[in-house]
């Protein structure tokens, strides 16, 4: 792939899903991949977040095979509901990327159902998703999770004992980086677990680097950044990129025939900007005995339990 350019994927008669697509990265996921010719799943809490984001798709991209789906990752009830409605209107899905999120909050709230917010949504939330949604990705031949993970995961350290920040003083950017290092978990896990049972489904990983509204393309009618916004981004475009760059590693895990299960694919430069490329993940990120535990303290946590990942049946 040469630098700055997409892997050169026809994907016409694939089924693709991104969460958090209407917004943001999950929306530029969503967008380069309804170029390929794919039908494209959105995610979206409300109708009208969709429709923007269906609008601005086919502004850009008149042939766009795009639906919505409503789904709130922060309520379980919502997570249930959405897997169940795709089953109704979707016969395949080739890859789905856990992309939506919420950023470090200055005080501690939850949930719904009672979990913290950040944790509950960007851990919590997916991970129930993936294992309510993983007996239509079984269905359909190599098909892909992909994990949207954070640098910051690369500086964070998982307490078993506190996952969900209950201890005082709360902290909103170590607890967003604790949720983003138990999604990376999470997946290298889910890796190891399909190798064992054989499944043709593959869990893969990928970052963004350091990504800015201000420095992404317009999309009308979605909102856009303000002059003054754009002018002090500039200087930070030396190490940060548009949101548009930042979604090519998620969208090259997703459709490169040459990527597979347990890469962690991340930008080129200093791991912030440029061209993906396969990372290393650190110690911690592959830790078998913690993500053991966190499987099941979160099978307990959401009252999911995955369905099994051997004999995978084929379409």
């Amino acid at each position: 792939m040469r630098r700055h350019e997409l892997p050169r994927t026809h994907a016409a008669g694939r089924t693709y899903l991104v969460t958090g697509s209407t917004s943001g990265i999950g929306y530029f996921i969503a967008e380069q991949l309804a170029r390929t010719g794919a039908h494209v799943i959105l995610t979206a809490r409300t109708a009208g977040k969709a429709e923007l984001a269906q609008r601005a798709i086919r502004h850009s991209w008149p042939q766009a095979q795009l639906s919505t789906l409503s789904l709130d990752l922060a309520d379980l009830s919502s997570v249930r509901a959405a897997a169940g409605h795709l089953a109704t209107f979707a016969d395949r899905l080739d890859g789905v990327v856990l992309n939506a999120g919420v950023l470090a909050q200055q005080t501690r709230r939850e949930t719904v159902d009672g979990h913290e917010l950040v944790y509950g949504t960007n851990h919590l939330g997916h991970f129930a998703f993936a294992a309510q949604i993983y007996p239509l990705l079984q269905n359909t031949l190599d098909s892909r999770i992909v994990t949207m993970s954070s640098y910051a995961a690369r500086w964070a350290t998982l307490d078993l004992t506190d996952l969900e920040s209950s201890r005082a003083p709360y902290r909103g950017f170590a607890t967003y980086k604790r949720s983003k290092l138990a999604q990376t978990i999470f997946a290298f896990e889910l890796d190891r677990r399909l190798r064992r049972g054989q499944s043709s489904v593959s869990s893969l990983l990928a970052h963004p680097g350091g990504a800015l509204d201000a420095l992404s393309p317009k999309r009308p009618p979605m909102p856009v950044a303000t002059t003054a916004q754009v002018l002090r981004a500039r200087p930070l475009s030396l190490i940060a990129q548009g949101k548009d760059k930042a979604a090519w590693s998620a969208v090259r895990a997703v459709l490169d025939p040459q990527a597979h299960g347990g890469q962690l694919w991340g930008p080129r430069f200093l791991r912030s900007k440029g061209e993906p490329r396969q990372e290393r993940p650190t110690a911690a990120m592959t830790d078998r005995v913690v993500a053991e535990q966190l499987w099941q303290l979160s099978e307990d946590a959401t009252g999911v339990k995955w369905p099994s990942l051997s004999q995978p049946r084929r379409l």
